[in-house]
Order: structure tokens, then sequence, then C-alpha cells
């Protein structure tokens, strides 16, 4: 099997419309969590979203083709250019471009664009539908839109997964770059579904917080007082390419790719196994692919959405597989450990992307191994008792070199991914 590496990144999120500036607000704890101004929600019981304020989709497709997407293809048009500048794409010959995939996760895919048709179709009849409404929708025009824009003509799908979408996407990128159908791949997840039917929907299910009055302290991983997510948008790709391929046109590599775990719960429509059993099964396949014992990963990006019973249980998870290693006790507190496991949610800044979280959580755990620097859960203030013993990296970013960090990314379903990254 081939050896496959990050040479790029790109994000558009609401800490940020570029992955440097949206990984230096998570690691400065600066949320991006404000009330929604997309559509007027004063009649939801949730108001308060991740948006991605000041995005203008005209620096990234020509105006006329605008109205053509939804917002999920702007975004990831957006980020898909960031990544490609980054690693250099422009470089590459033909034959590279044949070679080289674009593989994107979409949990819903142009809701937006299917509301505002529905109320058209209502109003005016069918016959003032636009001939874009199903190229617009349909959640395969990202990674088609993008292929079309930069001539990747390589492997080109998406993968719908739910919140896990992206990290399944950038698993499947990895096996297939490692094994030879493509020599480069970009990669990752995106999601618009701030929209009246998301956050609607969403709050019907009483997922999300209803803590309308401090939106920056809303999403609040592990802590007692958390009472559920909060709907983000946004954008995370990386582009993953063969080793040698890298090296040979001098390309910056941020990172490798080692490890890929994916497992399903086969248990509940909404609820994770008990004990985080599927869970534990997608990270124990992820270091077995990697090679891995669990003392050697150093931080865990955890999938820690604000949620109450998804949260514990996925510190159940962790417990099960690392063991000892978690184990902060041993080791002085979770105040300033220097050693063992790490595990923080950088949910608590940005909110939950759903189809695009495992993207965008990659690209932060790629710069984490690359600025030796852990970024913090913050709005953990009184920490459930569930979480006692473990390092969940509470309110500030800590420096520690870092060799491997782990990824995770569950969804609805119960659809489990795990990703490792090895320090470049």
């Amino acid at each position: 099997m081939r050896r496959v590496v990050v040479t790029g990144v790109g994000a558009v999120s609401p800490c940020g419309l570029e992955a440097e500036a949206s990984f230096r607000a998570v690691v400065e704890g600066k949320s991006g969590i404000a009330p929604i101004e997309l559509f007027d929600a004063s009649d939801y019981a949730c108001r308060i979203a991740g948006e991605c304020k000041g995005f203008d989709p005209t620096r990234h497709i020509p105006k006329k083709d605008v109205r053509t997407m939804d917002r999920f293809t702007h975004l990831a048009m957006g980020a898909a250019d960031e990544t490609l500048r980054a690693t250099g794409f422009g470089d590459f010959t033909d034959l590279m471009k044949e070679r080289t995939g674009a593989i994107l996760g979409v949990g819903i895919g142009g809701l937006g664009t299917i509301e505002s048709t529905a109320k058209t179709l209502a109003e005016k009849g069918p016959s003032k539908i636009s001939p874009y409404f199903i190229p617009a929708t349909i959640s395969n025009l990202a990674p088609g839109q993008i292929s079309i824009k930069h001539g990747l003509r390589g492997t080109n799908y998406v993968i719908t997964s739910a919140c896990a979408s992206g990290a399944h996407a950038i698993g499947e990128a990895f096996r297939s770059i490692a094994r030879g159908d493509l020599d480069a791949c970009l990669a990752g997840g995106t999601e618009a579904a701030v929209t009246p039917l998301g956050v609607g929907g969403f709050a019907a299910m009483r997922a999300l917080t209803k803590r309308n009055d401090d939106p920056t302290t809303a999403s609040r991983p592990w802590d007692a007082d958390r009472d559920g997510f909060i709907i983000a948008e946004g954008a995370g790709l990386v582009f993953l390419e063969e080793l040698e391929q890298a090296k040979q046109r001098g390309a910056t590599i941020l990172a490798e790719v080692v490890g890929y775990g994916a497992s399903a719960d086969a248990y509940h429509l909404t609820q994770p196994a008990p004990e985080g059993e599927g869970a534990q099964r997608a990270m124990r396949a992820a270091l077995a692919d990697a090679k891995l014992s669990p003392e050697r990963i150093d931080y865990v990006n955890a999938h820690g959405t604000s949620t109450p019973v998804g949260d514990v249980l996925e510190l159940a998870a962790a417990r099960g597989v690392f063991g000892a290693h978690a184990d902060s006790s041993s080791r002085g507190g979770t105040a300033r450990s220097t050693s063992g496991l790490w595990i923080s949610s950088t949910k608590s800044v940005t909110g939950h992307l759903l189809g695009a979280a495992g993207g965008l959580e990659a690209v932060f755990s790629v710069l984490a191994l690359r600025d030796a620097v852990v970024p913090p859960t913050i709005n953990l203030q009184n920490p459930a008792p569930e979480a006692k013993g473990l390092d969940l990296v509470p309110h500030e970013a800590r420096n520690r070199p870092l060799q491997y960090v782990l990824s995770n990314s569950f969804g609805f379903g119960g659809t489990n991914a795990s990703l490792i990254f090895a320090k470049a």
C-alpha cells in the first residue's frame, strides 16, 4: 500500500473564511456562534447558529453562475479554491489531473434551494420552477462543480453518512490513493443547512440548544449544563496525495494520513450504542490500519457535539479504547498534564457543521500537528461526572509536540468514522 500525505487544506467556517483564520480563532477560543441572520428565526426554539458571515460566492464563481448552485456548493467551491492554491495545483499536468479525484461528504445537500423552490411551486406553479433546481440541489454537484472548474478528471462522488460524511470521504479518498486507484484527491465535507427547515427540523427533535441569550457559551461539550448542539454551516477540505508524487514536485507536506476506521452501531436511529461500542470499533480499526497501539495517540479531536447523551458515550468509548492512557489522574490532574491523551472538541467554538464537520476537523487536526498546539474545549465550566479523570483541554489551547492525532465523526443511523494523522 502506498503512503498518503496532506499537501493542502482549505476551509470556510463560522470562525473564518479561510483555513488559517478558522484555526487561529479555534485555538484562541473565539466562538463563531451568533444569532441567525440567514433567515428570520424569531419564532424558532433555537435562534442561534454558526454562519459563514461575509462569505461572497462571487469570489469563487462567476456571478451569472451563482444562482445555478445551492449554498453548500458555494462554500465547497471557496474551500476548494484555497486548498488547491495551497497545494500548488496550478502546476499539475493534464495527465496528473486525470489521476486526481474529488470525494466530498454532504449530509443533507441543497435544503435551502428545495425550500425556496417548494414555495415557488406552491405560489406560482410548476412552470416557474428553475431548470437549475435539480443540479443545484443534488449533493454530488459539489465535487462535480469543483471538478468542472479545476479539471479534476479522476474519481468524483459524494458520500452521505450524516455527520460522519466528511470523515468518510477523507477515509475513502485515502484508501483510493493507497491502493493506486488515484494519485491525488480533494476530500472533505460541505454543508449549508442553516435554513428554516434545517433549524426547525433539528429543533423538533429536541437536538438543538435553547441558550439563545448567550450564543458564544451555548456549545459546551461535556459540561453538565449542556442542552443540545448548535447547527453550523461551512466546508473543510484537504488535498491528499501519494507521497512520492508530492516529494517529486516539491510540495509542502503538512501531515500523513496513516489510519482510517469505520463501523456501524446497528442499534438506534439517533442514539449511539451503549458504551460507545460502535465508536470503539471505528477507533480500533483506525489504530489497526495505522499499526499503532492506543498509547501512541497524543490528541483526539472528538466528535463532542454538546448533546446530553452523545457526549458521555463518546467519553465511554475513549475510555474503552485508550484505558489508562486516557486517565489524567495519574499525571497530576487535568490542569497542565504534558503527557498521556488529550481530548478536545472544536465544536465548542465552531458549532456542528453536520456533514462538513469531519472535513473541517480534519483540517484542524492537520494544523494542530503542524503547529504543535491543541485547541481548547471552551465553555467547559462544570464538567459532567462522566468526564472525571480525562484531560479535555478546558478553556485554553496548549502547546505540545504531537506525533499522532485521531479525529472522530459519528452520525445518525449509528455510522462512525475515525481518521489518524501523523506529523509530517
